[in-house]
């Protein structure tokens, strides 16, 4: 079946509707919250259909493609639809460092193997850098610029075409530095070309049945350091074993704040009075994490949210 790219205006986007399916991204985050919602309540089936032929037509003039996964739900949906559209023209690759939790590795190579994308792993090398070890604003940028060279170097030895990546239309929302490193090395981003927000993501990413649709929301280890704190393996290392104890014990949304000998754990606001006061729960965390190295454990009221790394700077 031959697909053309669609205009906007083909696929009705008028200002007003841009509108409303902006307010109603926003109240879908705001949702999630308090608990996940279906997402199909969340998004227009017609404006989902063309944007989803939006998608298509973008990987299709790719002709061969290089899709940088992490197993997040965004790079999951361009790689299952780079595969349906592009078959073994499209090449899934994940990058393996000490800033990806082993938990998260897992997930992807088992999502991976469930559709025979043929997920080829490469190992980069940020961490050891001291641009990014110094975690300053830029931290992103070095990491994504690191990824993408090696994708290049790989695209050009194997004659690949083109190289995407996950991004979507509510990461131009936050600042990321890691989309300047996208834009220097030419990286296609087609589900900001098909304008898809990540409701309208997770959408279609349940009805292909992905494993990942509905994961919680994940980030790079690196960003439980508040911004020019040191990030160093060792550390890394410490954050991943803490977080995976908290899994252990039952909560989904984590997120362990580094703050050198302070650890400030986050969880979702549905499981914080759980956390409180379950004793038998709380006399277990204290005395891991300070067996992890940890000498003073705190938990946020507020919950996980999301980049609050430097809430204590």
């Amino acid at each position: 079946m031959a697909f053309r790219r669609l205009s906007l205006v083909e696929c009705g986007w008028t200002e007003k509707k841009r509108e409303a399916l902006d307010d109603v991204t926003q109240q879908a985050l705001i949702d999630k919250e308090s608990g996940y919602h279906e997402p199909e309540e969340a998004v227009d089936e017609g404006m989902l259909s063309c944007k989803e032929q939006l998608l298509i037509a973008a990987i299709k003039e790719s002709e061969n493609l290089i899709v940088a996964y992490s197993g997040g739900v965004d790079s999951s949906l361009l790689a299952y639809y780079a595969r349906k559209i592009l078959k073994d023209l499209a090449k899934i690759v994940i990058a393996v460092s000490p800033s990806l939790a082993n938990s998260e590795l897992e997930a992807a190579r088992e999502q991976a193997a469930k559709f025979n994308w043929n997920l080829v792993e490469i190992s980069t090398d940020e961490v050891d850098k001291a641009e990014y070890q110094r975690n300053d604003e830029m931290r992103c940028y070095f990491c994504k610029s690191t990824l993408f060279t090696t994708l290049t170097q790989m695209a050009e030895r194997e004659n690949i075409k083109s190289i995407a990546y996950g991004a979507n239309m509510d990461d131009l929302k936050d600042f990321r530095p890691g989309h300047k490193a996208a834009r220097e090395a030419n990286v296609l981003s087609p589900l900001q070309t098909a304008k898809l927000g990540k409701e309208e993501i997770r959408v279609l990413a349940r009805r292909a049945d992905l494993p990942s649709w509905n994961r919680p929301q994940a980030a790079c280890l690196s960003s439980r350091f508040p911004t020019f704190q040191p990030v160093t393996i060792t550390s890394l290392s410490q954050v991943e074993k803490a977080e995976d104890y908290l899994r252990k014990l039952g909560y989904k949304q984590v997120r362990v704040r580094h703050h050198d000998a302070l650890a400030r754990i986050e969880v979702d606001k549905s499981e914080l009075a759980e956390l409180l006061q379950n004793s038998e729960n709380y006399s277990k965390i204290v005395a891991e994490f300070k067996r992890l190295g940890y000498k003073h454990i705190t938990v946020d009221l507020e919950g996980y949210k999301q980049g609050s790394a430097n809430d204590l700077k």
